[in-house]
């Protein structure tokens, strides 16, 4: 019989979700931050194709010697604080759901339809992290979109809410979602069918520490360009809408309209190559970062 004690220490309902939302975070987080420069250089190919044409490397010259290399640290207090919101919800918000659906379902018929538990727990998480994330993306747009704009995540933030009022903070919310949602339903089917087809080939109570986060960076990698590519157009329209306030009177999904029809299907992919690197990058960090978290956290679901 096993220990009261064992059992009692072991993490359950909100301290079990808790720790899954603070692995997320982190994981979350940290990997944005660090992929700063990337998405400073990503935003301006798509913002601006015609000047920012020399791909990823001669784009990130293009920034240094125009606006110094301090400029690609910029939108780093909206992007760290922005992913550290999103990730609490989307990882625990995932777990929670996947829960939820095996309770509905039952343990059988759940694993005999995970991936639509896949699918409908991501899609639902993503939701909510998107409305954590939409006001901090909208900061860091800006400030990346307009040097010069605000000093940082305070001063862009309070610009913002004081010029153009709550509603400018949303004015991205219908893209995000069209981002958002198709991007994280494709990175966790993904993550979870090819982790499930490398550890089929494994026996996972023999498995070391060092390999298990090995085959959580290369899941999460393939998983990362799977959904870059699935995301783009709306990634793309994303950082337009957001580049500047609408007209006096342009609803956002006039705007929409007209931003799609100006991209065309090749402006809407404006950018991809550095995306793919900085998606598959960060991606495969965060479902590394995140298992070795839950496991120091003892956040299991077993």
């Amino acid at each position: 019989m096993a220990d009261p004690a064992t059992l009692k220490s072991k993490p359950d309902g909100f301290n079990l979700y808790a720790r899954f939302a603070l692995a997320g975070a982190l994981g979350c987080s940290v990997t944005h931050s660090a992929f700063t420069p990337v998405d400073v250089v990503k935003t301006k190919i798509q913002l601006d194709p015609i000047t920012y044409n020399r791909g990823m490397i001669g784009s990130f010259r293009q920034v240094i010697r125009n606006e110094g290399i301090s400029a690609l640290a910029t939108g780093f207090g909206p992007t760290f604080a922005g992913y550290f919101a999103q990730g609490a919800f989307k990882f625990g918000g995932y777990e929670f759901f996947n829960k939820k659906f095996t309770d509905a379902l039952g343990a059988e018929k759940a694993r005999q339809n995970r991936t639509l538990g896949y699918v409908l727990s991501a899609g639902s998480a993503e939701f909510f992290a998107s409305i954590a994330l939409c006001p901090l993306e909208a900061t860091r747009i800006r400030l990346v979109s307009t040097p010069g704009f605000a000093n940082g995540l305070i001063g862009g933030f309070g610009k913002i809410l004081k010029n153009e009022g709550v509603g400018a903070f949303y004015s991205g919310f219908g893209p995000i979602l069209f981002k958002q949602v198709p991007y994280t339903i494709t990175k966790f089917v993904a993550f979870e069918k090819i982790s499930e087809a490398i550890l089929s080939r494994f026996d996972k109570s023999q498995m070391s520490a060092g390999t298990s986060t090995a085959v959580n960076l290369g899941s999460g990698l393939l998983s990362g360009f799977a959904a870059a590519i699935v995301s783009q157009p709306a990634d793309t329209m994303l950082s337009k809408i957001n580049k500047t306030k609408g007209l006096p009177g342009e609803s956002t999904v006039s705007r929409l309209v007209k931003i799609a029809s100006e991209l065309g299907l090749r402006g809407s992919f404006a950018g991809l190559p550095t995306r793919l690197f900085m998606v598959g990058g960060l991606t495969a960090g965060q479902f590394a970062i995140y298992g070795d978290i839950k496991k120091l956290l003892g956040a299991t679901k077993e």
